[in-house]
Order: C-alpha cells, then structure tokens, then sequence
C-alpha cells in the first residue's frame, strides 16, 4: 500500500450533520447537499460514523447488519448517490467498520442463542465468566439465554465480542469489507481493532493487568495482514485506519508500517487524557502541558524515526470540543483554533478534521442534565452525586467532559436549529449557533485557515513527507518542532497560553522567512515575540 500523505480527512457524525426530513436527524441526502461545502473547504475524504442497521444502544456501534442502510438515513440508493456525487468533487468515503463485536440483535448472535452450534462458535461463550470489566463499567460477561453459560461483551451487553480464531469469523467480517468496497468505498477506519486478538482460553486477570488480557496481542497483526490480504491490500488508493485502544508506539509502528501490509495509520487517544485528574474522566482538571508536549514529542519523533504513520486530531464524536479544553474561548477563540490546527496540520501523520471544527465550534453549555441524550453522560451524573457530589458539582463535570459536546448539529446558519433541521433536532443545538456558523465564519479566520494548510499539505512535501524532530523541548509555554525534508527545513512554534512569550531562535531560522502565521509578527532577529495562541512557521 502506497499511502498518499496529502490527504486530509473530514469526519462527519451522520446523525448531526444535516436533515433533509424534518424528522431531527441528519441523513444522506443531507451529507450530499453539503459536499460543494466540503469540496471548498478542499478536504479529500469524509469518514462516517456508523449508519447501519441497529438498537442503537451505542450510538450505532451496535451493528445488526454490516450490509445494509438504517432507514433513520435514507436507503442504499441514497448512499450510492452520496459516493458517485463525492466523486464528482474528488472526495471519497471512509467507513467506520465495527469489527470486534456485533450487536446482540444481529442475526450469527440469534443463531447462536437459537441453538445453532456453527454460530456460537463466532462468540467467546463459556461456562465460567472470568474477572474482566467492560469498558462502559460492570462485569463484562452476560448469561447466554438460558444455558447456564457467559458470552463476552467487552462493552454494553447488547455488544456480544466476535471470536477472530474463528476462520469462519474472519471469512464472514472480510466479505463485509469487501461489499463497501464494490460499492465504491475507498477507506475504513476500524473500531477497536486492537481488541480482536483474545486468547483462546480467557482467564481471570491480575488486578490491573486487565488490559493485556485483550489488548495489542501478536495475533492481532496476523489477522490484520489476513484481512489487508483478503481485501482492500490490492488496492494502493486505499485508506485505512485502526483506533487503537490503549495502545503503545511499539505497537502502532507495526500497525502502520508499509511493508508489513496491516493498516496504513493508527489513531492513539493519550493525548486527550492530559485534562484527566489521576487519570479520570469525570473530573475538572486544567489541562497539563508538560505531558501534552512530551507526547507529541514522543510519539512524533519515534513514529517518524521507526517508519510509522499517525492518524492526527484533537476532536471526534467521542470528545468534548478541544477549544474549550485547551483555550480560553472567552477572550481568543479565533487564535486558539487557529493553532490548534496548525499544531497538528503542520505535523507529521494524517490530520482528520471533526465537523464544525472549521468553524471554530464550542461545546453547547446546556442548563440541565434533561438536555444530555449520552447515555455514558447520564450514567456518570448518577455515579458522581453517588460519589457524594452535589448536584451543581456533578453537572459541571458533565458539562465539561460529555461526549454529547461534539455530537450537537453542526451549525449552519443563525435560522433556528442553527439551519440543521426543521424539526425537533435529536439533540439540542448549541448556545452559539447565532453567532458561529458556516454562513458568517466561511469568510472568516477560521475556515480560511484550516483551506490554507490543507493547501500547504498538497504543495509542500516537506508538510506531507518530512520527518518531525522535537525543539524547545523544556519550553513550559510553546510546543515546538521542526520538519525536514531534503535539504528543507521548517521550524513549527506553537503557543498554548494567553501570555506573550519571548523565545530565542534556534540558529538557521534567525533569517527564515515565516512560512504561516495566524497573527501578525513583530520583525525577529536572534529573539522573537510569540503574541497569545499564536503559531508560526519559519522556513530556514
């Protein structure tokens, strides 16, 4: 697989992005009504979320078919319109693949249950549950019927996990990949795929080794190369990514490198744990710099240094806006965004974009828990006045951390509804819709930034190709790299505060000349004035 590093990557959470009904939520026809948006914008590849059938009881990765539409957004013609009118525009389709496990409605699962012994082989059904947890809390082994044995759900009960030792499994799961791939589908991103490795006999684990009983397994990178072999590996245009669940560079240099034939980039999330306090997510906590800067130092320079690629973002449907976890929104909005997306546009990997990103789009500051759909977010409220919270305390942490924050309508406009639909939205729109939105930010700051780096991507090998190496590593205030590529060199300086700060140039870029700004530059010699979120980018 030859990966084409130009490419930038737009991702849509198909439920919010635009109605065409009037029944609240988002649907193809909405997706294709915006793609002339998306094609300005200059993004080469929209990933959706998951759209097939399902319970919907996480959020649509609870699959009951993997080959059919759920009619919530529209039909199989409506999707094969959306691709063939992307294509039109020079953008393709990324779908999110859910690999791990199946939704307990799907029908190898009712086959199981109904006694059918080929199909319970496709599922880790066994006498004794073991010790592990799922990962949305509780035990994560459920009663299979009423046989007095256990199956495995690594999250909500309703998610039975897929035994890949199986053939069969894996037979199954490739056909499904290989049917989006005739239907012009030219990326997936693979949910969880780390996960799919288990050991053929599960035990119980030692307190807090829980992860490695499932987690990153050597056979996870055989049944990668299987599936890269079986499917899409004989196509070079091809795209895919695997989120990575707790996972090590060790780990996703393998993943990612070309000549071992498995993924062509992996997403890893630890560097949106840095607002975590002792590691919880339910918690207020400002965010650390120091272990922000030291994991992108890290994993830039050993992914770079050992042949691996990074899939690069700071938002997703499962995160609550960056803007407002890492600037003071209040008083820099503009440059926040700004140099967020220069941080990691100007980066070594892929970057992915989330929907209304470009925009500048904030979390929805909702005035009651009634407003929260997020079933993760209705069950922490609970879990933390059980912790002995009050009620106000525990409705601030979910404000600030909900997965809601970046699942609300994308905004388009200041019509109410913020001209996401004209009906009763699923989820309510945010608070900013009048004043942040595609109509009055299209010729603002924001967007035009985010055209200028996806153009500077597609101009610039040293963006798309160059390797990343750390600089000002010590520095408590500016995060710091330089690209290089031939005999190119960038140095990359990105502010993270609302302070001013006064820097020394590193030798060779005393007389650069500044490759981008998001603000206006005093003149530099050996010293240069770095203003608030300010990035910059000098050319030596």
């Amino acid at each position: 697989m030859v990966l084409d590093k130009t490419k930038v990557i737009y991702q849509i959470y198909p439920k919010s992005y635009k109605d065409t009904t009037g029944n609240g939520v988002g649907d193809f026809q909405g997706i294709i009504e915006k793609i002339p948006y998306l094609a300005e914008l200059g993004i080469d590849m929209i990933w959706l979320n998951p759209f097939y059938p399902s319970p919907q009881r996480d959020n649509g990765y609870d699959i009951s078919d993997y080959t059919a539409v759920n009619p919530l957004f529209g039909d199989m013609a409506d999707f094969e319109k959306m691709v063939a009118v992307g294509k039109a525009y020079h953008i393709d389709f990324m779908l999110d693949m859910v690999l791990n496990h199946c939704s307990t409605e799907h029908e190898w699962f009712q086959k199981a249950l109904a006694g059918d012994k080929y199909y319970q082989d496709f599922f880790f059904i066994q006498e004794q549950p073991t010790d592990w947890q799922s990962k949305f809390g509780g035990s994560a082994w459920a009663p299979f019927g009423d046989t007095g044995k256990y199956y495995l759900h690594l999250f909500d009960i309703t998610q039975a996990d897929l035994d890949w030792r199986n053939p069969n499994v894996r037979k199954e799961l490739f056909k499904v990949v290989n049917f989006w791939r005739e239907k012009g589908v030219k990326g997936f991103r693979f949910d969880v795929i780390n996960l799919i490795g288990k050991d053929p006999v599960l035990v119980d684990c030692a307190e807090d080794e829980g992860k490695p009983a499932y987690t990153d397994k050597p056979i996870v990178h055989d049944y990668l190369h299987m599936m890269n072999e079986a499917t899409f590996g004989e196509d070079d245009s091809f795209i895919t990514v695997g989120e990575m669940s707790s996972t090590t560079i060790d780990n996703c240099v393998l993943y990612s490198a070309p000549e071992r034939h498995e993924l062509s980039m992996a997403f890893n999330f630890h560097h949106l744990k840095v607002d975590y306090a002792d590691g919880q997510k339910w918690t207020l906590h400002p965010f650390d710099f120091e272990a922000l800067k030291r994991l992108f130092h890290t994993w830039g320079r050993e992914m770079s240094d050992r042949g691996g690629w990074s899939a690069l973002f700071w938002n997703n449907h499962d995160q609550p806006r960056a803007l407002n976890r890492f600037v003071d929104v209040k008083n820099f909005r503009q440059e926040g965004a700004t140099m967020l997306a220069a941080s990691i546009h100007l980066s070594r990997g892929t970057p992915y974009i989330y929907m209304g990103e470009e925009i500048g789009m904030l979390d929805p500051d909702y005035d009651t828990i009634a407003d929260y759909v997020d079933v993760e977010s209705l069950n922490a409220f609970e879990m933390l006045k059980g912790e002995g919270k009050s009620e106000e305390e525990a409705f601030r942490i979910i404000q600030a951390k909900s997965r809601d924050n970046s699942r609300t309508p994308m905004q388009w406009d200041s019509s109410l509804n913020a001209g996401f639909s004209t009906g009763t939205p699923w989820l309510k729109p945010g608070k900013t819709y009048p004043e942040i939105n595609v109509e009055r930010e299209k010729d603002g700051p924001i967007f035009q930034f985010y055209q200028t780096l996806i153009q500077l991507r597609k101009s610039h090998p040293i963006i798309s190709e160059g390797t990343y190496r750390p600089v000002l590593e010590d520095h408590q205030q500016v995060y710091a790299f330089e690209r290089l590529y031939k005999d190119e060199k960038l140095l990359v300086l990105n502010n993270f505060y609302d302070q001013t700060v006064e820097l020394d140039l590193p030798e060779g870029y005393q007389e650069g000349e500044v490759f981008l700004t998001n603000q206006e530059l005093a003149k530099w010699d050996k010293k240069l004035l770095l203003k608030p979120y300010q990035t910059l980018a000098i050319k030596a």
